[in-house]
């Protein structure tokens, strides 16, 4: 469900807003800290939970000149919806949509020699080269070609381009561990990475781009820019690790708030069991609050008791289990009306959580908590014109 109109202007049970204004400003940050290269805003996953289309217009209008997603499909979503520009996809399994990606236009990554003869012949058989990005394993050990079958990919990649099937228009890397400054496996990946790019370029590889630095690399490791940086948790405006600093240390906000409508508030005696398993008891009389979301919506069930919520201009914090579709907050005595809102995450302006403390409290990283966000929530967007950024 999308929405456009402000959030308080419905009476959503819940709602993230997405403040594109924010999301614009992180690009232009991410473009000032990587002066030298392209900005690719990377909108997989729906934009992070954030919303695929809405957020890569907006990246676009900042100025990120590539948008970049895991698959295909996400790829083709973007070019049904009339994104123009370079658009590039990663995560391909045998069998897919090659064909359509070539006719879009759309830019793909090959790691190994299957994927390379599934794109030349889907090209033939369109009558279209494939735009190919050539993958090379530095040291992730995820996707991407190792050191010794490099040769083998390079060589038969240069055969598919002069027979006219492919034109390599890029070379990539990807990170291990950009998020710990000072890891040794960085300047070895570096180190690899030039290495591979140049064996390339030796045998005859032209490429458009030649890019390894995600969100972390673009932010600490100037280095690592080469022509193109792939930025995708910062464009939201999330520290890509909180060791290496606050969004507000490297000039970002985050895009998202995720609140809710109190469905109920009610007087509850002392010793009353709240939720599954009577895992939080009432110390006193006090007040129970409803938040009518759950882990049905991405609110983490491992944040039972732990999570943060802001209501009436006060910490709360969840009592008992998150169940599926609603958890409850010790309101403490206070008395908000039914409908009153509960705010789980945002920039913290107002004293809000934001969503790394959600992230402590449910042991994991911020990424997850805004990209589990479910579809029940709707996407209320503001500051959707450029004019409105101040």
């Amino acid at each position: 469900m999308t929405e456009t109109a402000h959030p308080r202007t419905a009476p959503l049970r819940a709602r993230a807003e997405i403040d594109l204004a924010a999301l614009r400003a992180n690009v232009r940050t991410l473009r000032a800290h990587a002066p030298t290269a392209a900005v690719m805003a990377v909108v997989k996953s729906d934009a992070y939970g954030h919303g695929a289309v809405p957020c890569a217009r907006a990246a676009r209008e900042a100025g990120a000149t590539w948008l970049g997603t895991a698959t295909p499909e996400e790829a083709l979503a973007l070019r049904a919806a009339g994104l123009p520009g370079r658009i590039m996809c990663w995560l391909w399994t045998p069998g897919g949509p090659w064909a359509e990606a070539i006719e879009a236009g759309i830019d793909v990554s090959v790691s190994g020699m299957w994927a390379l003869r599934e794109a030349a012949l889907a090209a033939e058989t369109v009558g279209s080269p494939a735009r190919v990005q050539l993958k090379a394993d530095t040291g992730l050990g995820r996707g991407g070609c190792q050191p010794a079958d490099w040769p083998e990919l390079v060589a038969e990649a240069l055969g598919a381009e002069a027979r006219g099937l492919i034109t390599v228009t890029g070379l990539w890397s990807h990170f291990a561990c950009a998020d710990e400054p000072g890891h040794p496996s960085i300047q070895a990946q570096l180190t690899l990475f030039r290495e591979m790019v140049a064996y390339a370029e030796e045998q005859g590889v032209r490429p458009e781009v030649r890019h390894i630095a995600n969100s972390p690399a673009t932010l600490t490791l100037p280095e690592s820019h080469f022509d193109l940086v792939r930025t995708g948790i910062a464009v939201y405006g999330i520290s890509p690790s909180p060791e290496l600093g606050t969004p507000a240390d490297f000039g970002l906000r985050p895009v998202m708030t995720l609140s809710a409508s109190l469905s109920l508030v009610k007087h509850a005696p002392a010793g009353h069991g709240v939720s599954y398993g009577h895992h939080y008891v009432t110390p006193g009389e006090t007040t129970l609050g409803l938040v009518p979301v759950g882990y049905a919506d991405g609110i983490p069930r491992h944040a039972s008791g732990t999570g943060p919520v802001l209501v009436g201009g006060k910490w709360r914090t969840v009592a008992g289990r998150v169940a599926m579709d609603q958890f409850v907050v010790d309101l403490g005595g206070d008395e908000p009306e039914p409908g009153a809102r509960a705010v789980l995450f945002g920039p913290g302006d107002d004293g809000e959580p934001t969503a790394e403390d959600w992230a402590r409290a449910a042991g994991t990283i911020a990424y997850e908590i805004v990209t589990r966000i479910g579809t029940r929530v709707p996407r209320v967007y503001v500051n959707v014109n450029e004019e409105q950024d101040g």
